[in-house]
């Protein structure tokens, strides 16, 4: 609401004129003719550049051999002492189990919850950790305990959440392979996201991983299993047939 009184998305193009392309649009119009005829009518919302709110955007992309094809953080709903973290895996495959022990009050400080095979795929769908994250925000959790997922979360996130991690679980990416135990490191001003294991270590895992068998009925959830992509590609369809 903001946002749209203080001149919308077009009050935004016209304060970054001198740096967007001018492209057509869906309306017909080019974001050159959109921004020029747009204005700002309220300058604490929608500030200049120099003004800036913040000196980086709100998420922040990390990667690391627990990523290799990128993660998701909200970087700006994480408090300073947090930015920077390593802490102990606890493992759960699904939402539920996760839920189950936040609430059984087996998370403590120094931990990473680590919540797979939410991914688009191992959802299948991608579902939302809202649960768990606002169990651990109503337990005051968030000074001292982090969150991965490669499932998604929605823009109310705070804390250190780390989602989206691609390749998820289902593909047989790093997230399958964690155990309990392991280390884990977030370093969000160096864009990080890491498991301390050899590769080694992570080649012998690789080799006795097996993706778990869930049942994702007929129709259009069993083809969407079938051909989804990672959240790093867009969560898109492959061609070709499902099984």
């Amino acid at each position: 609401e903001d946002l749209e009184y203080a001149g919308g998305i077009p009050a935004v193009l016209h304060v970054l004129r001198d740096r967007l392309k001018d492209t057509m649009t869906v309306s017909g119009q080019t974001t050159g003719e959109i921004r020029r005829d747009a204005s700002v009518r309220d300058s604490d919302v929608i500030r200049t550049v120099d003004h800036a709110y913040h000196p980086e955007g709100g998420i922040a992309i990390l990667r690391g051999n627990l990523a290799p094809d990128g993660a998701v953080v909200k970087q700006t709903a994480v408090k300073e002492s947090m930015q920077q973290f390593s802490g102990t895996a606890k493992v759960f495959d699904g939402e539920e189990h996760a839920m189950k022990a936040i609430m059984g009050g087996r998370i403590e400080a120094g931990d990473v919850v680590v919540i797979r095979y939410e991914g688009p795929r191992g959802g299948p769908g991608m579902r939302e950790m809202l649960s768990p994250t606002a169990a651990l925000v109503g337990m005051k959790l968030t000074d001292s305990v982090a969150l991965v997922t490669d499932g998604r979360f929605s823009g109310g996130t705070r804390g250190p959440c780390v989602g989206h991690i691609s390749p998820e679980a289902m593909e047989g990416g790093p997230i399958a392979l964690l155990k309990d135990g392991d280390r884990i490191k977030i370093d969000i001003p160096a864009r990080e996201l890491s498991v301390d294991l050899s590769d080694k270590e992570m080649k012998k895992r690789r080799a006795a991983w097996r993706a778990p068998v869930r049942d994702a009925g007929k129709g259009y959830l069993a083809r969407y299993r079938a051909q989804v992509t990672s959240a790093a590609t867009g969560a898109v369809l492959r061609g070709g047939q499902s099984k």
